[in-house]
C-alpha cells in the first residue's frame, strides 16, 4: 500500500501545528500495518522555496544551510513524538531530473508551455481542474502579475521558475531556474510509489492550490495518481490557525520543555484528524492526566501480576476499538474504549481478579501500542519511569503531611489534603500495605 504525505517546507523549525500532520498520519500508517498491509510511507521535504531563499539571504548563508538545519529540527520533533521514520523521505532538490522529465511529458501532451524560462500548466486544458476543491476555474482568483509573467491564462500556475539573480538554479531545456512548489510532489510520488498509489495526505490548507495542482500535473502526464485523499485540520490558538508569528513558545522544542512528549502525542492524536484542535498548555496537561490514568492502571496491574513485560496480542484488542479505528481512523472513540476497559479493570484490581486484570492489561497495552502510545515501549519507558518518579515523590510529600495530621488527630487538615489531591486527579487509597495513589480525571471546578 502506498501512502504519500506532504511533509515540511523547511523554512523554519516546527511548531505544534506543523507536527500534527506527522502524528496523525503516523497513526494511520500504524493502523494500516496492523491490518496486515505492507505500507510504503513517503513523506517529502521541500528544501527550496521563496521563504527558504529569503531566510538564507537574511542570515547571509547558502539556502541549503537553512533547509538542512530546519529539516533536522523536524526530524527530531517527529522522533520525539514517536513517529516512525518514513520508508523514504525525498528532498525536492534531489529530484530535479524527474521534474524535468514530467514537465516535458506535460508539454508534449499540450497541458503545459514554456515562457521566457518559466514553465506553466495550462489549467484550461484540464476539464476536471478544480474537482478536488470543488471550484470552477472562472471563479478562481487570478494572479495580479499574470500578464507580466506571460501566462496564457492568469490562473495558470508555475511548474518551473526562471532563475533570478543570486538565486540557486538548475539547468533545464527551457533555461536555468528552480522548481515550482507543486511539480516536486508529482515527480517524487511517481518515483517512489509509481503512477498509481493508494492514499495522499496533508493539511486542509493544501487542498487548493497544492493538491489540486498535483492532480492536474500527474494526470496530464498520464498517471492515475492518488486514489484516496485525507486531510488533517489545523491546530489553532484562540481560534486562529497556528503560525510562526505567534512566537517561539509554540515551537515543538519549547513545548517539550514544559510537557512530556507522550502527553503531547496523546493530545494531538486524541482528536479526530479532520477536527480543528485548540491548543493550550492547560488542554495538553488535562489530556496528560487522562493518559496517566491509563498508564497508572498498567503499572498497578503489572505489580499485581508480578510482570516485567507485556506481550502484544492483536487478538486481545477490544472489538469496539477496532471498529472505531476502521471508521475513518476514529481515534477519539477508540481511546474512549481504552478508558472503558481501564475503568472495568480497576474494579477487577480491587477484587483481586488476577485473570480479569491480566486480560485487561494485555488488551490495553495492545490497543495503546497500535496508536504509538504504549508506555512500555522503549521509546517511552525511560521517560514514563522518570515522570512517575517525580509525581510519586511529590504525592508522597502530601501523603506524609496527611499522615502527620492524622497522627496529631487533626482530621480536618488530613481530609483537606486528601480532598485537594482528589480535586487535581490524585486518588488516595488506604490499604494494609500503606497508602496508594492513582491518577484519574480531575474534579471540575463546578463540583466544589
Amino acid at each position: 500500500m502506498g501512502l504519500y504525505l506532504c511533509g515540511a517546507t523547511v523554512q523554519a523549525p516546527p511548531h505544534v501545528g506543523h507536527i500534527r500532520s506527522g502524528v496523525a498520519f503516523d497513526v494511520v500508517r500504524r493502523w494500516l500495518s496492523a491490518q496486515g498491509y505492507d505500507v510504503t510511507f513517503v513523506r517529502n521535504v521541500t528544501d527550496i522555496d521563496d521563504k527558504i531563499i529569503h531566510n538564507a539571504g537574511h542570515d547571509d548563508v547558502p539556502y541549503w544551510v537553512v533547509a538542512f538545519k530546519n529539516e533536522r529540527a523536524f526530524t527530531q520533533a517527529y522522533a520525539a513524538l514517536g513517529c516512525l521514520a518514513p520508508t523514504a523521505e525525498p528532498r525536492a532538490t534531489g529530484h530535479i531530473p524527474e521534474m524535468i522529465d514530467m514537465m516535458q511529458e506535460i508539454i508534449d501532451t499540450n497541458h503545459g508551455y514554456a515562457q521566457a524560462g518559466d514553465v506553466y500548466f495550462d489549467v484550461r486544458s484540464d476539464a476536471s481542474y478544480g474537482s478536488l476543491s470543488g471550484q470552477k476555474i472562472d471563479d478562481m482568483l487570478a494572479a495580479s502579475d499574470a500578464v507580466a509573467q506571460g501566462k496564457r491564462d492568469p490562473r495558470d500556475f508555475a511548474m518551473w521558475k526562471a532563475a533570478k539573480a543570486d538565486e540557486p538554479h538548475w539547468e533545464t531545456p527551457w533555461g536555468p531556474g528552480r522548481p515550482g512548489w507543486h511539480i516536486e510532489c508529482s515527480a517524487m510520488a511517481r518515483k517512489y510509489l509509481g503512477d498509481s498509489f493508494d492514499i495522499h495526505g496533508g493539511g486542509i490548507d493544501l487542498i487548493f492550490p497544492h493538491h489540486e495542482n498535483e492532480i492536474a500535473q500527474s494526470r496530464a502526464a498520464g498517471d492515475s495518481f492518488a486514489q484516496y485523499w485525507m486531510h488533517n485540520a489545523w491546530v489553532t490558538t484562540a481560534g486562529e490557525k497556528m503560525s510562526k508569528s505567534l512566537g517561539n513558545s509554540l515551537l515543538v522544542s519549547e513545548v517539550l520543555k514544559r510537557i512530556p512528549p507522550i502527553h503531547l502525542r496523546y493530545y494531538l492524536a486524541g482528536s479526530h484528524y479532520r477536527s480543528m484542535l485548540e491548543f493550550s498548555d492547560a488542554a495538553v496537561q488535562e489530556a496528560g492526566i487522562g493518559f496517566e490514568r491509563v498508564s497508572g492502571f498498567i503499572t498497578r496491574a503489572m505489580e499485581m501480576l508480578k510482570l516485567s513485560t507485556v506481550e502484544i496480542d492483536s487478538d486481545s484488542r477490544a472489538e469496539k476499538f477496532d471498529a472505531e479505528m476502521n471508521n475513518d481512523f476514529g481515534v477519539p472513540k477508540a481511546i474512549a474504549v481504552i478508558h472503558e476497559v481501564v475503568r472495568a479493570a480497576n474494579s477487577k484490581l480491587a477484587e483481586n481478579d488476577t485473570e480479569g486484570v491480566r486480560a485487561a492489561l494485555v488488551s490495553v497495552v495492545s490497543m495503546l501500542d497500535v496508536l504509538g502510545m504504549n508506555p512500555l515501549d522503549v521509546q517511552w519507558e525511560q521517560e514514563q519511569s522518570s515522570n512517575q518518579d517525580v509525581i510519586g515523590q511529590l504525592v508522597q510529600v502530601a501523603i506524609d503531611q496527611r499522615a502527620d495530621a492524622r497522627a496529631r488527630k487533626d482530621f480536618e487538615a488530613a481530609d483537606a489534603i486528601r480532598d485537594e489531591l482528589d480535586r487535581i486527579g490524585i486518588a488516595l487509597e488506604d490499604t494494609k500495605e500503606g497508602v496508594r495513589f492513582s491518577i484519574r480525571a480531575p474534579q471540575s471546578k463546578e463540583s466544589h
